[in-house]
């Protein structure tokens, strides 16, 4: 793991088995680009859709992974525009109001511009999205219809048809059994639709996984085992696309699942930096002003105070 915090919008020095820059994608649209440096070119290429946080560090750090796994990889910085307090957006305390429009325009630039690069192999470019990026490449593939697969790791939100129907490549779709932000009917409601559209996808539930459990710069959620499984399954799904698997005359949907018997989302907990649950500070205090003014009920800001203990037993000077 990091020694720098989450936060940090600085690279690590020295990433093995990748060279990385930062690269303007147009517009003044900044970017940070990994290249592998065993292997010869052209390499396959990927586009990585940051978290909520903005380009932190989470996401150059797999930037680099993906070049040391043998890909060029491009992760464009939706918030290169944004004028507020990027600090506070770095450490989640506000949002960076990038639009859907912010998202197809950078991701199509970062197509384009990998399209550029002697180094990819202009047909074998896919992208990946993880927690609040996880509908970008579907919305890249909307506009792209060349985009060779997406994956999308808990994130993405309910199935929309309006986009799903411009989307060609095939999709893996994995969430965790207890993520705090999504209950595993969805997931079930997602594999649903992909199979009632014909879409190529393969579905993952992963048991006990909470919201986030790749980001190892957040040690309450980081689960070391299953992120490397998840490095390995994002991998082999890539060979099977590039092997020719996925066909234009044939749908492949598979679904693995494994949860409790006993499965209640309303127990699921937000994991973030520490060892115990902690909730989002920002959500938990837009209730308490909701519950102030009479638009929510109490209840439902007891409901949460009652998940994270520890956590408000440390800090009672944040309880109404």
């Amino acid at each position: 793991m990091s020694n720098l915090p989450y936060w940090s919008t600085v690279e690590k020095e020295g990433y093995i088995g990748a060279q990385t820059r930062w690269v303007d994608i147009g517009e003044g649209t900044r970017a940070f680009l990994g290249i592998p440096e065993r292997g010869k070119p052209p390499y396959r290429a990927m586009i990585l859709g940051h978290e909520r946080y903005g380009l932190v560090l989470d996401t150059l750090d797999q930037v680099a992974k993906f070049a040391a796994y043998g890909y060029v990889c491009i992760a464009p910085d939706m918030a290169s525009q944004f004028e507020g307090d990027k600090a506070a957006l770095n450490k989640g305390d506000i949002g960076g109001g990038w639009t859907t429009d912010t998202v197809k325009l950078y991701m199509a630039q970062s197509y384009d511009y990998l399209t550029t690069l002697p180094e990819v192999d202009t047909a074998r470019i896919s992208a990946i999205g993880l927690c609040a990026s996880g509908a970008w490449p579907w919305l890249l593939n909307s506009v792209r219809p060349d985009l060779a697969a997406c994956i999308c790791y808990y994130g993405g939100g309910r199935y929309n048809e309006e986009l799903m129907d411009q989307v060609t490549a095939p999709t893996l779709y994995v969430y965790g059994e207890k993520d705090h932000t999504t209950p595993i009917e969805r997931v079930f409601a997602f594999r649903d639709e992909m199979e009632r559209h014909h879409k190529n996808c393969e579905v993952h539930l992963v048991a006990d996984m909470p919201h986030g459990y790749l980001n190892d710069t957040m040690p309450g959620r980081y689960r070391q085992k299953e992120a490397q499984e998840a490095w390995d399954q994002i991998i082999e799904f890539l060979d099977r696309v590039y092997d020719g698997y996925y066909t234009a005359d044939k749908v492949h949907l598979s679904f693995e699942a494994d949860f409790a018997a006993d499965y209640d989302y309303t127990k699921s907990v937000r994991y973030g930096t520490a060892a115990i649950p902690e909730p989002d500070l920002r959500s938990f205090n837009e209730l308490k002003h909701e519950v102030a003014e009479g638009r929510a009920p109490r209840e439902r800001l007891d409901a949460q105070i009652a998940l994270y203990p520890e956590y408000f037993a440390e800090h009672p000077e944040l309880l109404p």
